[in-house]
């Protein structure tokens, strides 16, 4: 039976991390997370999930990213390298790199994104310049000689569901951006990380891009309110933020605000998840991993009814 790979995660106590873990974990893989140290950290939240880590097996490393040879000296000890950091630390994952390079044993880096296609979209200016940080990541990324995977997994479909219907509030209406027709592609956070640990560890997605476009999570607002309106036998109001409304938010809105808004307008409005052409390099993770049996929006949608999503972290 081969080794299985040992996986580092950075990010792994974030929103998108913690299914990444647990996901590695599943597969068997073994699994390290490298966080702040935690001596004098108030977030209980955040101790107590490193404690969960810790009981289910989870290697604990210790540090700040700006401490090269402790990094160094714990990507010696992996094989695969997937970051999850959140967007404020997008640049952070240069000192990663500088560390990978010297490390020189890492045999595949995942840079964080599992968003929109970094490189074939264009959005209103607060997104956009996270976007063109991501640009810089990815361009490092390729010029390191490291093996790489950049991963296009669309939008986190738990997140968005509370986000648009928020169904642990019961509400009467709901509040609709452009014109509610545009499709996107919405996946089950679970389903993401899973996906990530089999692309990570197949040889075929090496220095590829792979998209997470199954074809039961293509849906608009207007589809996914109809949807949850069958379910709870119970129509919403619906309330309209035009395009133009929606731009002008973008340049007035204060910090994170305007970075929301934009990609409110990147996803909902224009539709550039879905009205984005596949290229010919990239992959599909549905048709690599036919077997997978990933959560459909319907599905994802009965969950809600019984067990809301409790999402506490912005994932923007």
């Amino acid at each position: 039976m081969a080794t299985q790979s040992k996986i580092l995660i950075f990010g792994g106590t974030g929103y998108i991390g913690k299914y990444m873990v647990k996901a590695s974990l599943s597969m068997g893989h073994p699994t390290y997370v490298y966080v702040r140290p935690t001596f004098n950290n108030n977030n209980i939240s955040r101790l107590e999930l490193l404690q969960e880590f810790k009981s289910m097996g989870v290697k604990i490393f210790q540090g700040n990213l700006d401490e090269h040879e402790k990094l160094v000296s714990a990507l010696r000890q992996v094989d695969i390298v997937i970051s999850t950091l959140a967007t404020p630390q997008h640049k952070d994952q240069f000192k990663i790199l500088d560390a990978v390079k010297e490390a020189g044993n890492i045999k595949r880096f995942i840079p964080s994104e599992f968003g929109c296609e970094t490189d074939r979209v264009s959005a209103l200016p607060p997104f956009q310049a996270l976007i063109d940080i991501r640009k810089e990541v990815r361009r490092a990324t390729e010029a390191s000689g490291i093996p790489y995977t950049f991963i296009t997994a669309n939008c986190y479909a738990a997140y968005f569901i509370d986000f648009l219907l928020h169904p642990q509030e019961n509400r009467d209406e709901v509040l609709i951006y452009g014109t509610g027709e545009a499709k996107v592609v919405m996946n089950f956070e679970e389903d993401v990380a899973a996906y990530t640990i089999m692309v990570v560890n197949d040889p075929r997605t090496c220095n590829r891009i792979v998209t997470y476009r199954p074809p039961k999570n293509f849906v608009s607002q207007l589809d996914l309110i109809s949807l949850w309106e069958k379910r709870t036998k119970k129509i919403l109001k619906r309330n309209y933020i035009s395009e133009e409304e929606a731009v002008a938010l973008s340049q007035t809105l204060p910090h994170p605000g305007n970075i929301q808004i934009s990609i409110l307008h990147e996803c909902f409005i224009k539709g550039d998840l879905v009205n984005m052409e596949q290229e010919e390099d990239f992959l599909e993770a549905f048709e690599l991993y036919p077997n997978y049996d990933y959560t459909s929006i319907d599905h994802l949608l009965d969950i809600c009814v019984v067990n809301p999503p409790k999402v506490k972290y912005a994932a923007f």
